[in-house]
């Protein structure tokens, strides 16, 4: 049988190139490349946005805030001198509690209801004597005197018993709110100066549901203007953040 002398060379070929490539590389196994898997510890490359964004969160938080505590701060700490308040503030402030109330009409709800206007609160039986009368007729003129500014204002009367209200009063209460609440309950929020009673003040609870100020008891037409003094610049200090209505 003849060799094919084209067979031969490409032999000779094949084992000389063979011979060529030296042992540590044929003996070498393949090698893969294996991209390296993020180490849990490491800091994720985002970490920096995310501290960002709470900061701008918080600085957010705090414009928002601002104009309440600039309002509060201008009234309770920046007063020119000789300037005094005349009803009492209440430190510290106290919340509405969550009481449980029901109008002359027998309609139920809660006493937090009430937060988002500024109310000028007076307490007593629903028999309302003298003082109580005389307390309803000045809390009245008190919002009135206030003119453009009195829808910032409600009138409350919190009635701290069962006894029926007398028909005579009840025109005079259609601009009023009136809700009948536990006496026990209430004296635990409100509290009367010393050697006075619950209904012998009138009482002032800022939008944001905290009672902050007492008048003194016994108002009557001279002492009523200088509660509305009072009145008037807590108004105009939380006008920046306050609106009418809730």
């Amino acid at each position: 049988m003849t060799n094919d002398p084209s067979n031969s060379s490409l032999s000779r070929g094949a084992t000389h190139a063979a011979s060529a490539i030296s042992p540590s590389v044929q003996d070498q196994p393949l090698g893969l490349t294996v991209h390296a898997m993020p180490m849990l510890n490491q800091p994720s490359p985002r970490a920096p946005n995310t501290r960002a964004g709470r900061w701008q969160m918080l600085a957010l938080l705090l414009v928002c805030a601002a104009p309440v505590i600039a309002s509060y701060f201008t009234y309770y700490m920046v007063r020119p001198d000789g300037r005094s308040n005349f009803g009492a503030l209440i430190d510290p402030q106290r919340p509405l509690p969550a009481l449980a109330t029901k109008t002359l009409d027998g309609k139920t709800g809660e006493l937090t209801a009430l937060k988002g206007q500024w109310l000028l609160v007076s307490v007593a039986g629903g028999a309302c004597d003298s003082r109580c009368e005389k307390n309803l007729y000045i809390q009245r003129q008190l919002r009135e005197s206030l003119g453009a500014e009195k829808d910032r204002v409600d009138r409350v009367w919190l009635i701290n018993d069962e006894a029926a209200v007398p028909d005579v009063l009840r025109p005079a209460l259609a601009s009023s709110t009136v809700l009948r609440v536990a006496p026990a309950a209430l004296a635990q929020w409100l509290e009367p100066a010393s050697g006075q009673r619950l209904q012998d003040h009138l009482y002032v609870v800022d939008p944001m549901g905290n009672w902050m100020m007492r008048f003194p008891a016994g108002l009557d037409a001279a002492t009523a203007s200088k509660a509305k003094r009072d009145l008037e610049r807590l108004l105009r200090a939380s006008s920046s953040w306050d609106n009418v209505g809730r």
